[in-house]
């Protein structure tokens, strides 16, 4: 099947994807020579009655909840549209730091209206790409011809905002949707006219199969690899070795900058496996996690030494041989001599990769979920309860108020309830009229402490105008019970 591009973006309430949610959807279908096939999508979506946005998020957008009410659809209704009309067959999803954010978000919708959270990314030819990576490696050893921007500091920045002032490129309103679509597919034409061949590697290292290939345990070999968690210092690239198997058929590696016998002198295995799959912003200022206040700064400043390279999300990867070209080991720092110095230490103490894979399989990937709604990660779905769900989606509305399907899954029965709060509260009963009213009582008044607290810095610090912050307080006034 002939195979497109969509180029998307979200604006949402917040961050968090289990708890926040989408209110705006834009993007723009291209061919693979990235020209535009039909007219771009540009949707708001309603918030509902449950939530109480981040305040710095809708200053940030401008986008407030009256207006996702005014002309936005539901979430059932984007549901619908997205998967009849946008992720359609041979579709390669792309964005800007997608994988991680705007893809999760995707999911946790599809889960809340009993859509598969999965398929839109696999089936039928389907498939997904970050840019952001791209722009990583990219930056990091074939920079010639692009313009790369830095920040107040002087630190390397690679904020999309910043790519296309420095490059020329129109970008109108950065955190518009639509707008930063548009950026992002002239941002992608630059990086494929200046450098084709890394383009086209890249796009074909989507596959995780193609990733399996370079990064295995069958044959270990060391290998280039561009991450945001690494140190902008050398362009977020350095040379990683596969070191042992982790959660879900993923795989541990290791960082070849650095010498493990110089670590093990003032660590042991269990401090370094600490940064095993942890969350950049939970990582200290300085030092180790698990260093203590004060403490020396570490040579490796908090970067992950032992990293998880998950196959499905598109990483930036690429065969040592690229940094014989274009000064390559230059560009990041590194010599051959050193990695050879350093896997042969590695190599030398056998029993650390299995320290590795038992530490990091004893730590939850994700934190208990506070109710269904957060618990897509919980597990999946068996195939009487995917059937079950597929007839709810589709049930017209009127068919919804006595539809109480006897789910196999503990999560399902609550979802429904909300879905239908949500989307057709005039099929609920009373009985389920009550409930929804308890848990959008308590999620709201979860949420408010935090909104109100935020809603009266950004007011002192004068960073808005009085409609916004006006419009926010009416929208938690308009929520109370």
């Amino acid at each position: 099947m002939p195979q497109t591009f969509f180029f998307y973006d979200l604006e949402t309430s917040g961050l968090d994807p289990r708890s926040d949610r989408i209110m705006q959807f834009a993007g723009q279908r291209t061919d693979l020579d990235l020209n535009p096939i039909g007219d771009p999508v540009n949707l708001l979506v309603k918030l509902n009655d449950d939530t109480l946005p981040s305040p710095y998020a809708i200053i940030t957008t401008g986008i407030t909840p009256q207006k996702t009410l005014e002309d936005g659809i539901s979430e059932a209704e984007l549901c619908k549209l997205i998967t009849k009309e946008i992720f359609t067959p041979g579709t390669i999803a792309v964005g800007y730091n997608s994988i991680r954010f705007d893809d999760e978000f995707m999911r946790h919708l599809f889960w809340r209206n009993f859509h598969d959270s999965y398929e839109w990314e696999w089936k039928d030819g389907r498939s997904r790409w970050d840019l952001l990576d791209v722009v990583r490696l990219t930056r990091a050893l074939r920079p010639e011809g692009i313009n790369w921007p830095s920040d107040k500091d002087g630190k390397a920045t690679n904020r999309l905002e910043l790519i296309t002032k420095l490059n020329n490129i129109s970008h109108k309103s950065a955190h518009d949707a639509l707008s930063d679509v548009t950026a992002l597919i002239d941002v992608t034409k630059l990086i494929k006219a200046k450098q084709p061949k890394l383009f086209d590697y890249l796009l074909k290292m989507r596959d995780r199969k193609e990733v399996q290939k370079l990064v295995n345990l069958q044959n270990p070999q060391p290998f280039v690899y561009a991450s945001g968690r690494l140190s902008s210092e050398f362009n977020k690239t350095s040379v990683f070795y596969p070191l042992s198997p982790s959660s879900n058929g993923n795989i541990l590696v290791y960082d070849l900058r650095y010498n493990l016998d110089d670590l093990m002198k003032n660590k042991t295995e269990k401090s370094i496996s600490e940064n095993v799959a942890t969350p950049e912003k939970t990582l200290p200022e300085a030092g180790f996690p698990g260093d203590k206040a004060g403490s020396k700064k570490s040579p490796f400043q908090f970067y992950p030494i032992v990293k998880e390279l998950k196959y499905n999300r598109c990483p930036a990867v690429a065969p040592l041989s690229v940094l014989d070209q274009q000064d390559g080991w230059q560009k990041i720092k590194l010599s051959r001599e050193e990695i050879d110095k350093n896997l042969q230490t590695l190599l030398k103490n056998p029993t650390f990769a299995e320290q590795m894979r038992t530490q990091h399989e004893e730590r939850p990937e994700f934190p208990p979920a506070p109710d269904p709604e957060s618990a897509l990660y919980d597990g999946f779905l068996d195939n009487a309860d995917r059937v079950r769900c597929e007839t709810v989606r589709t049930a017209k509305p009127e068919n919804l108020a006595d539809f109480h399907p006897e789910f196999a899954d503990p999560r399902l029965p609550e979802l429904l309830n909300h879905y239908k709060a949500r989307n057709f509260p005039h099929t609920l009963s009373a009985d389920e009229q009550k409930q929804w009213e308890a848990y959008r009582a308590k999620r709201l008044q979860q949420q408010a402490p935090i909104f109100l607290q935020e809603l009266e810095a950004i007011a002192a610090a004068n960073l808005t105008s009085p409609f916004l912050i006006e419009e926010l307080h009416l929208w938690h006034q308009s929520l109370l019970p």
